[in-house]
């Protein structure tokens, strides 16, 4: 009987470590797209409540990544504009109530994988360009997956890995703009944008031309 306690107790600790080392093996590459349940208030829901995401994982935000010597970044498009952040800073900003950043990772497929050192160039050349609040596609401002869009559709010599959707800003119920919305565009001084092509993270999240990968959250 203590031969079968000893046992047992070596089992479990074999698994628990086991668990461990296979989640602590997981390393980000070059070009994994991360997708991000944001918590940056009525917006980040509205966007969510719009379109489901992998598994119906809520996604207000996507950005790319990119590996320097040994330091991880993201580069997203925000409120502040395309910008390259820390990747601590980015899994920690939104957090579920155990502590675990509310992220997924996307890679491309491997017959994309070619193209990633080109999207990154170019993602790195727009660091700096300001937000696109107006969710215009033909502008020099981006939204965080217009962001994305751009840089792949450029890497591939300006044929979409991603595709435009006409955009929605009502509930699946109803023609009507949420109030949210409504009252965003107003304070820019136009219309709602509806049906006019656009893209959205929680869509790129299902795309055929990746695959979700990892998640933080548990």
């Amino acid at each position: 009987m203590k031969n079968f306690i000893i046992l047992y107790l070596n089992l479990v600790i074999f698994l628990f470590f086991s668990c461990v080392n296979q989640s602590d093996k997981f390393e980000l590459k070059n070009g994994d797209l991360l997708f991000q349940d944001m918590d940056c208030g009525p917006l980040c829901d509205a966007i969510e409540s719009v379109t489901n995401g992998y598994n119906n994982f809520p996604i207000s935000h996507v950005g790319i990544v990119e590996i320097e010597d040994d330091s991880i970044f993201v580069i997203e498009a925000g409120g502040k504009g395309v910008v390259k952040t820390p990747l601590r800073i980015f899994l920690n900003r939104s957090l579920d109530e155990n502590g675990n950043p509310k992220v997924i990772v996307g890679r491309m497929n491997d017959s994309l994988k070619n193209l990633i050192p080109k999207a990154l160039s170019f993602a790195e050349q727009y660091i700096g360009k300001p937000y696109d609040k107006k969710f215009e596609m033909n502008d020099s401002a981006f939204y965080c997956s217009e962001l994305i869009y751009k840089i792949f559709y450029l890497a591939n010599n300006n044929h979409p890995i991603f595709h435009l959707q006409p955009m929605s800003f009502c509930l699946s119920d109803s023609k009507t703009a949420m109030p949210v919305w409504q009252e965003y565009f107003k304070d820019l001084h136009m219309k709602v944008p509806e049906g006019k092509p656009g893209c959205n993270p929680a869509a790129f999240s299902r795309s055929k031309s990746l695959k979700i990968i990892y998640q933080y959250w548990q």
